[in-house]
């Protein structure tokens, strides 16, 4: 699979330098949805639920044993990724210069870094890429 994320000018050029090697997406609803297998017929309104009743501290808690690509925990999973594409916003798609394609390696719950973006002290999603394609 591959997961395609759009980024604002500064973060793309310091992502296309080698600079920047992880993005942050905030843990919400939508993002999950974007992240793990689901089997619910709706999966909005189930992970709405989740984060009516639970915190997002819950979400890190579950996923202490997350590895680089891959974990299981009372039915959560996250999807198989394959690569992550960044786009400078929404390009047409043969707009190589607006596009980069990389490895994935790997999801983290955790703070991210600020001068990439990042709010203090904020959990994140952190989507890690490998090596470019």
């Amino acid at each position: 699979m591959n997961l395609q994320m759009s980024l604002k000018k500064q973060c793309f050029e310091m992502t296309k330098a080698g600079i920047k090697t992880e993005d942050y997406r905030e843990i919400t609803p939508y993002w999950c949805i974007r992240l793990f297998e689901m089997s619910w017929r709706n999966s909005k309104k189930q992970w709405e639920i989740i984060f009516k009743t639970n915190s997002i501290e819950w979400l890190l808690e579950m996923s202490k044993n997350i590895n680089s690509d891959y974990f299981d925990y009372g039915g959560y999973k996250f999807k198989k990724i394959d690569t992550n594409t960044m786009t400078l916003g929404y390009p047409k798609k043969g707009d190589t210069e607006r596009i980069l394609k990389f490895e994935h390696a790997g999801i983290e719950i955790r703070t991210g870094n600020p001068d990439w973006g990042a709010e203090p002290n904020k959990l994140y999603f952190v989507i890690k890429h490998g090596k470019r394609l």
